[in-house]
């Protein structure tokens, strides 16, 4: 048991034991109220200056710029913290600096990476990470977030799939199985090697959807971006390519890390969003005003409630599985944020029922 587990015991006792770990935030008395009591201060305290006297503070690596910010043009800053972690060859530990928009409230590293080199993150040996511990569960994941939008992959019947950020493969497995034509786009090559030797019709491609004529072709009834956004240096540019393209009545699913997760309030630069290769930050409150600037028409959100409960391998108490339930879904939505966006009228008429499909005018 460690330090914060046995305080937790200690002030909580063991009547919240059978809730995981990560979630009991949201089911114990009083702890959410004093972690959003905790981010007010925070963000109270938290100084915001002009992104020249910024520059002269923090250090420029020899990959990255400084930026203001992609979704609103503010170039204000607000430093909030600076995560950390280990590399896995046990060189000198990665570190970045995560700033809040004081217009907005976005979340984005800064200094961050120039587009140019992006590909450098994943260069080598990601593919690895792809497939190892960080792989176990996806395939749960993927059905859990595909039923909480059900109709749109209640059945491919040779509808047109784009994976943007596929990796090596897994979720194009899937689309496979489930009847799509299928495609992927990613920056990793030795990714892309690996997802192509699992495929059978599915085709993955290394590099950006432009440099693939296939893909540039559009006509897309789904994309889907699997815990990429938040990897994207210039998301409108991106996102207004993957607009274009979208068919009409075309959807785009999102699955990324949540930046309005009472978890961030409570960890705050030991949050687990904040990894290595993560860049913008985003919340049900900013994503909104991405999808507005780049055409699309509406956008709904379905709440994360965790793999465990929604799976039903989370064997608690009915009462306390209702109680965080119902607060996930009346507070931050959870860690993770799913999203389905809608091209147009046309798909929000075809799939947004029951999604409580928020217009973006």
């Amino acid at each position: 048991m460690s330090a914060k587990q046995a305080i937790a015991r200690i002030a909580f006792g063991s009547r919240f034991d059978a809730v995981p770990w990560g979630q009991r935030i949201y089911v114990r008395p009083g702890e959410r109220q004093a972690r959003e009591l905790g981010w007010r201060l925070l963000l109270r305290r938290s100084p915001i200056i002009p992104l020249e006297r910024y520059a002269e503070r923090v250090p420029l690596g020899p990959i990255e710029e400084f930026i203001t910010c992609h979704l609103c043009g503010e170039s204000r800053q607000q430093p909030l913290f600076s995560p950390t972690g280990a590399r896995e060859d046990g060189t000198q530990p990665w570190t970045y600096r995560v700033v809040r928009c004081p217009s907005c409230g976005f979340l984005y590293r800064n200094p961050n990476v120039r587009p140019e080199r992006l590909g450098d993150l994943y260069a080598t040996g990601y593919s690895g990470f792809l497939t190892g511990d960080y792989a176990a569960g996806r395939r749960l994941r993927y059905r859990l977030t595909m039923d909480a939008f059900a109709p749109v992959f209640a059945g491919g019947r040779k509808r047109r799939l784009l994976d943007f950020g596929c990796g090596a493969g897994l979720f194009l497995e899937v689309a496979e199985e489930l009847g799509f034509e299928a495609y992927g786009v990613d920056l990793s090559p030795d990714s892309v090697v690996q997802a192509n030797a699992r495929l059978s019709s599915a085709v993955a491609y290394h590099g950006s959807p432009e440099d693939v004529p296939e893909v540039a072709a559009g006509g897309f009834d789904v994309i889907t971006l699997w815990s990429v956004l938040a990897h994207l240096p210039r998301p409108l540019d991106e996102f207004a390519r993957l607009r274009r393209l979208l068919a009409p009545g075309g959807v785009l699913l999102v699955f990324t890390v949540n930046a309005g997760s009472l978890l961030l309030k409570a960890h705050g630069p030991a949050w687990s969003g904040f990894t290595k290769n993560h860049l913008m930050f985003y919340s049900a409150r900013t994503m909104p005003a991405l999808l507005r600037r780049t055409g699309f028409a509406g956008v709904a959100f379905t709440p994360f409630y965790g793999d465990a409960l929604e799976s039903g391998t989370a064997r608690m108490p009915a009462r306390m599985d209702e109680r965080l339930r119902r607060t996930i879904a009346a507070t931050d939505g959870g860690n993770m944020l799913r999203a389905l966006a809608f091209a147009d009228e046309t798909a929000i008429g075809r799939w947004g029922a029951g999604l409580g499909v928020l217009r973006l005018p």
